[in-house]
């Protein structure tokens, strides 16, 4: 693994939405650049989703589920997709949050209790049956199955009274002789028979003990099972999720005819944590693909899960999106899901039906879902809350119109002109526009390494915009300059600077003399008094340009005393440089897991330079792309080669020794087209023949 301190990590970090686009379903639209932003996991290429499965996380009230729903509907009314809901939250215990939105798509709402199923029943394969009802002990009793109750358990499912869960008790309690005596089977089975008893005697009877031999159908767009009437802590969720999850590997998906399915897991905490579940979802995960399924995973945080094996199932999602979220937790999550420092940093300021969203390996983006008036009432989930706003909405305007109305008797009142418009802005802000502000203000609070990931992602995205030497990129090496005077690194500043101020546009550079302290218009500063404490400060300044005037004039004496010695001495120079001059520089190159050549060569007569990108032993070169000044050299692996062309630019020159700047992209294994590939920017010197990053100013190691 190669670690990157923290002034790369910009660069490395998944992209943002300008960068790519998918296909599918509308969900919403981008915060960071205002594109509309859609996603159908199934019609993504493989190449960017190994996997469909997706994630959905976030605080009470953050739209996680408003999202996963609108997403659901959509896919099954735009491209025939099949569904089925484990529901275990609605409001005031009466119906399950899915409900409204599984009736109105012409699906069935199943409600725990209500349906029996027989975990015995001749519609189960044998194999089915036995894991069925294993899932069922140890949703209650996990110490209850060791290899001889497994045995036993064999045996009594073999018994012609197992034909429901009263007869496999009855079997397991009471077993005839078979390859073991009878009493040794009693022995053997009496954990596991107690442990059915719960479902055929105890709390939880009612929910598999039935003859019924009936099976939920599988043709309907959505199937939702509802469990909100049941105690949460109950060993019956984990019980019903396991013959659910169950039945939907064994019996939905082969007889499924959609040509993609959904498996939604709401609260999903309660499956991950259950034994007797997170074996078969760690199973359906892994075969999502081969099996034309999603599982849509949707919980309030992963601190719910702990720390071992259900985070590990987790990571299996390649589409996550987070809602708001506390700093510690978006912590959390951020590290498990790879997010940039200031994804984490944005989760806990987010807004109802705001999220970050990460799609694969190399993309983030914060996605603000849009909803229609239909799909607002269908997915609403906090009803009863917003019935209480509205009354103390009213209450409210109940007293502001008394309170106008003694301020009208009192006084004049605002006419009907002056009363405030109502702010309506369809179109999000562009958070892009104040990404200087953002990595400057975080440099002043001493975040600089978030500072400076701030800084360099503003800068590739306008770098990708308006290209290398635009007044937008030198804007931002100016605030790069002014992040590394509050960080502490002068000289890096001075650097910048010095690039800025070779780059042009000086008249519209800000200058950095006194720190800025606030954004938005000053106050004119007071006119200083005129007595001696205000004039000190301009004796004290003309008194350095004296000294140095005087020092001018003793070296102009002093040449003019020796003539030739300076002469001599620049010769003498010329010499040194003439005898040091290499004539070529390069450097190694590591970007995307693609290891490179960046190779430049200086003509005889000194007047060009010729850049290659070489890339002779990585097969797994996608994308190259070098570029110097407003030139470019970009190659793309053909569809089933294997060698890549060689970059190359010819650039004039007029200074030999002077150092060239360039840009160099690759994409590696993963690029795709339409993505833009990591890039890093390299100086190459003729005179020492080596390279320097930009960024870090760190010397490279070069070929």
């Amino acid at each position: 693994m190669i670690r990157l301190p923290s002034t790369h990590a910009a660069i490395t970090t998944p992209l943002v939405a300008s960068s790519a686009a998918f296909p599918g379903i509308a969900i919403g639209r981008s915060l960071l650049d205002g594109r509309e932003f859609r996603l159908s996991p199934v019609l993504t290429s493989s190449a960017v989703l190994p996997s469909t499965n997706s994630l959905g996380m976030g605080g009470l009230g953050s739209g996680k589920s408003t999202t996963v729903k609108k997403r659901i509907r959509r896919e099954i009314l735009d491209h025939g997709h099949q569904a089925v809901v484990i529901d275990s939250f609605g409001e005031d215990n009466a119906t399950g949050e899915w409900a409204p939105l599984v009736r109105s798509l012409g699906g069935k709402v199943i409600e725990a209790g209500a349906f029996t199923l027989n975990p015995c029943s001749d519609l189960f394969p044998p194999e089915v049956r036995e894991q069925l009802v294993r899932s069922l002990i140890l949703a209650v009793e996990p110490s209850a199955l060791t290899p001889q109750a497994t045995h036993a358990l064999q045996h009594g499912l073999n018994s012609p009274k197992a034909t429901s869960l009263v007869g496999l008790v009855d079997a397991l309690a009471q077993p005839e002789d078979g390859r073991w005596p009878a009493a040794r089977l009693t022995e053997w089975g009496e954990g596991a028979a107690i442990a059915l008893s719960r479902y055929t005697e105890g709390s939880l009877r009612g929910l598999f003990d039935g003859q019924d031999a009936a099976l939920p159908p599988v043709d309907l767009p959505i199937l939702s099972f509802d469990f909100t009437r049941l105690d949460r802590n109950s060993p019956a969720i984990p019980s019903l999720m396991a013959a659910v999850s169950c039945w939907a590997e064994h019996v939905w998906l082969p007889q499924s005819t959609a040509v993609h399915r959904h498996l939604v897991l709401e609260e999903a905490w309660q499956i991950l944590l259950s034994p007797a579940t997170s074996e078969l979802i760690q199973r359906l995960l892994k075969n999502s693909r081969k099996a034309s399924l999603s599982l849509d995973v949707v919980m309030h945080t992963l601190s719910d899960l702990g720390d071992g094996r259900a985070q590990d199932l987790a990571r299996l999602c390649e589409v996550a999106h987070v809602g708001r979220l506390g700093p510690e937790e978006a912590a959390i999550v951020g590290a498990l899901l790879g997010l940039p420092q200031w994804a984490i940093s944005t989760i806990p300021t987010l807004g109802p039906g705001q999220a970050v969203w990460k799609v694969g390996p190399s993309h983030v983006d914060i996605i603000e879902t849009v909803l229609t008036e239909e799909e607002a009432l269908l997915t609403d989930t906090s009803s009863r809350r917003r019935r209480a706003q509205e009354a103390a909405a009213v209450e409210q305007e109940d007293v502001q119109e008394d309170v106008t109305a003694e301020e009208h008797g009192q006084g004049e009142g605002l006419a009907d002109d002056d009363e405030p418009e109502e702010w309506a802005w369809e179109m999000p802000p562009n958070v892009i526009d104040d990404w200087h502000e953002r990595a400057i203000q975080a440099a002043r609070e001493g975040r600089c390494s978030e500072a400076a990931d701030l800084a360099a992602l503003g800068e590739r995205e306008d770098i990708a915009t308006h290209g290398i030497n635009s007044a937008e990129a030198v804007r931002w090496m100016s605030t790069r300059a002014h992040v590394a005077d509050l960080c502490g690194s002068p000289g890096r500043a001075a650097q910048l600077r010095a690039t800025v101020a070779h780059m042009g546009n000086s008249a519209d550079r800000p200058t950095y003399e006194t720190p800025v302290t606030e954004c938005g218009p000053q106050e004119p500063a007071p006119l200083p008094a005129a007595d001696d404490e205000t004039r000190s400060p301009a004796r004290r300044r003309i008194l350095p340009a004296v000294l140095t005037i005087g020092a001018l004039g003793l070296a102009l004496a002093f040449v003019w005393a020796n003539p030739g010695g300076e002469e001599a001495q620049r010769q003498e120079r010329q010499d040194k440089a003439a005898a040091a001059y290499e004539g070529q520089a390069s450097a190694v190159l590591d970007i995307d897991g693609v290891d490179a050549d960046l190779v430049a060569e200086w003509t005889e007569d000194k007047e060009k330079v010729i850049l290659r990108l070489l890339t002779s032993w990585a097969p797994d070169a996608q994308y190259l792309r070098i570029d110097v000044g407003d030139r470019s050299a970009i190659s793309k692996r053909p569809k089933g080669e294997s060698i890549i062309r060689t970059p190359e630019i010819v650039v004039p020159v007029k200074d030999p020794r002077a150092e060239v700047t360039v840009r160099v992209a690759i994409g590696g294994p993963t690029w795709q087209e339409g993505y833009r590939a990591p890039w890093r920017e390299i100086r190459l010197s003729p005179v020492t023949g080596g390279a320097v990053e930009t960024e870090t100013g760190k010397t490279l190691p070069s070929t």
